[in-house]
């Protein structure tokens, strides 16, 4: 069964795992990063949480920087950096700076999400004001990489590095409008019909970016040789993500059955867990499948199967097996 998606790319959100260091952590991204160019995965993308325990890798660039010289050809950069946190000068000369190094194997997700917790947004200096002020920074920031702002960024880019926009609420708006590719994620991928993706299609303005509209979803995915398991190896990250809502802090990824949770964070697990796509090698061609039936996307942005390297690889490498002929 081929593939219906034209794109394919993994997320590497560098959260740590019970009893190891986050510098392993933070190597084990570079080795999925290798392991991913094997299976033909053309871009490996890393996560920004500031400040937040149990994730080890809080700045993406720093990633894609590692990623670069240690790989032939797959693409790095931030999904995404959130632009509440930085000065669109700064992350423009930082894309370009990479793009430069990479031999243009760098792409650029921005989002709008302030920091997890206060303390964390008072250390950051960001607020609401920041967020609302987002679709300003952007084109502050496509104007730097285009070299068209008053002041020049360095090294010049010339609007060569894809940028995506972390679309959640206003933001397919904001991406249609500066001709931007999306990445979509949550819930509303498992409608029938996202109106979002709708707004964005219709809407969408060519660009120097992108000459169309480009989707990206992003979505957990985890195959192993039975259902049960493939499940299992989802729950780590589907309960730490449960703690984070509630506690505030992401712990160290446990087995399946290290940690028994309370009857809210149990829900949100079990939230979590509907909006993946899980199971056998046939379970997981289908619901993929069957996603891009839904959306029509041409991107699929994988994670999840953070049961252990070997099970995390087995997933990655479930589009490169669904494209094979």
């Amino acid at each position: 069964m081929p593939l219906p998606f034209t794109g394919l790319s993994v997320l590497d959100r560098a959260q740590t795992r019970a009893g190891d260091s986050e510098a392993a952590t933070l190597r084990r991204g570079v080795g999925r990063a290798q392991r991913a160019e094997q299976h033909g995965d053309p871009r490996l993308w890393g996560a920004e949480h500031p400040g937040g325990p149990g994730v080890a890798g809080p700045a993406p660039a720093g990633l894609a920087a590692a990623i670069a010289p240690r790989t032939p050809s797959i693409r790095g950069g931030p999904g995404g950096i959130m632009l509440p946190n930085h000065r669109p000068l700064v992350v423009a000369e930082q894309a370009a700076t990479l793009a430069a190094l990479s031999g243009g194997r760098f792409d650029l997700g921005v989002g709008r999400s302030l920091g997890f917790t206060r303390p964390v947004r008072t250390a950051l200096g960001a607020g609401k004001e920041d967020a609302a002020r987002f679709e300003e920074d952007m084109m502050e920031l496509l104007d730097f990489l285009a070299g068209e702002a008053s002041v020049t960024a360095r090294p010049r880019d010339g609007g060569r590095t894809p940028v995506f926009v972390l679309a959640t609420g206003q933001g397919v708006d904001i991406a249609a409008r500066a001709g931007l590719g999306v990445v979509l994620g949550g819930p509303g991928l498992f409608r029938e019909e996202d109106p979002a993706l709708r707004r964005y299609r219709e809407a969408f303005r060519p660009s120097p970016w992108w000459d169309a509209p480009h989707v990206s979803v992003s979505l957990n995915v985890a195959v192993a040789p039975t259902t049960a398991q493939a499940r299992d190896l989802l729950l780590p990250e589907a309960r730490a993500l449960a703690v984070s809502r509630t506690d505030g802090y992401f712990p160290p990824l446990e087995g399946p059955d290290r940690r028994q949770l309370t009857s809210r964070p149990e829900a949100r697990v079990e939230n979590a867990l509907a909006t993946a796509v899980s199971g056998a090698q046939a379970e997981g061609a289908g619901g993929v499948g069957e996603l891009h039936a839904r959306t029509g996307a041409d991107e699929l942005l994988v994670s999840g199967g953070a049961g252990g390297p070997e099970a995390q690889s087995r997933s990655d490498a479930l589009p490169a097996d669904l494209a094979a002929p």
